[in-house]
């Protein structure tokens, strides 16, 4: 196997979801991450914890949505409550062999399913998970690379490739501190760019260090801004793939924290479709601000694009409630600018970031 892999695993293990002793711990993964999975399994034996897993066909999930009856769409499976009230920890693997399996899948009823299953997230979400990515060729086709090229990519940005990865991903940790302190003493965001002018309010809104410990890779923080404050306009530099489709060339107007204005050079009608999902998709959820300078490549998988240092993304729909965010919604969809050629960001009228590189004494 490669060692690579085996060091993906214990950050996951030892650093993301810190598994202690006895404690069950969920993997769940497609299977083409059997490597991970399989890796992930021994990291968590040697920490004493008790591993469950599970390996899921990806055409069984594509199966659910289009043959699901009523009750598979509208309601949880009593085991899958079962699970994430009594695991102590997930661990959930990407590994998919199509990215677009779901295109054809009415969007309506994969709409049901985030509305079911809402409350359930929020079960798992309140205890320690991580969500990462095994390498496979239906990604590297994304990203238009090579499959080995690709798997290189990945591990630099889990830092696996490292000789002590879990001692980098600390340092990363204490890097992002100093930006975090900076932006809990302001009160309202300015995003500019091109064919982009957005304020948001922050005040008395928590920044997260995210560094690890529920995206692999990461290199983010992140707030909720305050639902009624998004006002101005901004379009998206990068497509953006959610339930299989593609949608590109978004260009969102807020008013009041608001969308109500809304286009898309491709795949518009899904667009509007998902921001009429229900009251909350029209709202704000998520500020982020990527951190991550070691990746500089846009890959159509938003693990990883909105960690890419010199970005800024929002997600329309549910916030992160250790943020303070209010909004409620079965939707959370992450849309990125590149602030990296002619973009900045303004924290209370002064310059934070121009062209994708902070201001001195910052430390990123």
């Amino acid at each position: 196997m490669d060692e690579r892999i085996q060091h993906h695993a214990r950050v996951l293990v030892h650093y993301s979801v810190a598994a202690q002793s006895r404690e069950v711990v969920m993997i769940d993964g497609p299977v083409a991450a059997e490597p991970l999975v399989v890796a992930a399994h021994e990291q968590l034996l040697r920490a004493g914890a008790y591993p469950s897993v599970r390996i899921v066909p990806e055409t069984c999930g594509v199966n659910g949505l289009q043959y699901g009856r009523a009750h598979h769409l509208d309601e949880v499976n009593p085991l899958e409550r079962a699970i994430a009230r009594q695991a102590a920890g997930f661990i959930r693997i990407m590994g998919a062999t199509n990215t677009r399996a779901l295109g054809a899948v009415d969007p309506q009823r994969q709409a049901r399913v985030a509305q079911a299953t809402r409350t359930l997230r929020q079960i798992v979400l309140k205890k320690k998970w991580v969500l990462t990515l095994h390498p496979t060729a239906a990604y590297a086709q994304d990203a238009d690379m090579a499959t080995d090229a690709f798997a290189d990519f990945v591990y630099t940005a889990c830092r696996a490739d490292e000789p002590d990865p879990l001692r980098a991903w600390r340092e990363q940790e204490r890097r992002q501190q100093k930006l975090v302190q900076r932006l809990q003493r302001g009160s309202q965001i300015r995003i500019v760019g091109p064919d982009t002018d957005l304020t948001l309010a922050i005040t008395g809104r928590t920044f997260i260090n995210s560094c690890g410990k529920h995206n692999m890779p990461c290199g983010e923080v992140f707030t909720g801004p305050l639902e009624n404050s998004a006002n101005g306009h901004i379009t998206y530099d990068y497509p953006v793939v959610h339930a299989g489709r593609e949608v590109s060339g978004i260009r969102l107007v807020f008013r009041q924290g608001r969308v109500v204005d809304a286009s898309a050079e491709k795949n518009e009608a899904f667009l509007l479709r998902m921001l009429d999902m229900d009251p909350g998709a029209r709202r704000l959820g998520e500020l982020g601000i990527g951190t991550h300078y070691g990746i500089t490549k846009f890959i159509k998988n938003i693990l990883f694009d909105e960690k890419i240092g010199g970005t800024i993304h929002l997600a329309l729909g549910q916030s992160y409630t250790e943020t303070g965010g209010r909004n409620r919604s079965a939707l959370h969809w992450d849309m990125i600018k590149d602030l990296r050629r002619g973009g900045a960001l303004y924290l209370d009228g002064k310059l934070l970031q121009k062209d994708g590189k902070f201001v001195k004494g910052i430390g990123l």
